[in-house]
């Protein structure tokens, strides 16, 4: 019998397995590259527990009945309809160079970003200029949904389209909290006081650092420019460094 509760399953190490659909079925079959994962390099065989998400935060838990060349077949015993968590957490993330945005991309979803925001800062050195605005949004998806499976997420994080530096004034402009990481900010984050609800975004610059118009853009849509610490990290340690201090104070505590 399967049962559907509210809340997130317990963590115990089961794998987790993403699919675009997860169907209404006593049965789930995991297959294509989700499935030879399972099978051939997992090695899973049948009685052993898994989980099967939509990304999406519904999550069926139950035992592996067989596992061969057509896949993972699942029987479920429970599905869990797991909530968003609060304050909503958003990442706008000027490009980094090479595979430091994956990098950065997977970082932040395991630090529980709910949204990324690939931003084309003034100083970025990587542009996505025709073609390659979607293999890099591609890629960064990629990274995010394998992140997720491998920190047993439930929800994968969204990321968007590029913005301009205009657009994301905009996006902050409708944020409960909006801060900008700055080296030279007089005011550490630790003294924030952050929201329990609502949305929390976090402005990462690139290599080259904000410029002065940026910070002064940012500041007037509503954001403040804060520090992390005494070291000034990269551009793909940054993000996550912010999110897991603002986690300590909110989801962690």
């Amino acid at each position: 019998m399967t049962t559907t509760d509210a809340g997130a399953p317990q963590l115990d190490g089961a794998p987790l397995f993403l699919l675009d659909e997860l169907p209404e079925s006593p049965e789930l079959l995991v297959d294509g590259s989700e499935g030879r994962h399972a099978v051939e390099v997992l090695r899973l065989e049948p009685g052993e527990r898994v989980r099967v998400g939509d990304g999406q935060g519904t999550v069926a838990e139950g035992e592996v009945v067989s596992a061969g060349p057509q896949g993972l077949r699942v029987a479920v015993s429970a599905r869990f309809e797991v909530p968003a968590p609060q304050p909503e957490f958003v990442l706008v993330q000027a490009l980094p160079k090479g595979d430091r945005g994956p990098l950065a991309v997977d970082l932040a979803t395991e630090l529980g970003v709910d949204r990324i925001v690939p931003w084309t800062a003034s100083r970025c050195v990587t542009r996505w200029r025709d073609d390659r605005v979607a293999k890099g949004v591609a890629k960064w998806r990629a990274a995010a949904r394998a992140a997720s499976k491998q920190s047993r997420r439930p929800r994968v994080p969204e990321v968007t389209e590029p913005m301009s530096t205009r657009e994301v004034c905009g996006l902050l402009g409708d944020i409960d909290l909006a801060v900008v990481l700055h080296e030279q900010a007089r005011h550490p984050m630790a003294g924030l006081t952050v929201p329990d609800s609502g949305t929390v975004a976090v402005v990462v610059g690139p290599e080259g650092g904000l410029t002065d118009g940026e910070v002064l853009a940012f500041r007037a849509a509503g954001a403040e420019p804060v520090r992390l610490g005494q070291e000034v990290l990269r551009t793909s340690t940054a993000g996550a460094a912010a999110l897991a201090a603002l986690s300590v104070r909110t989801r962690w505590a």
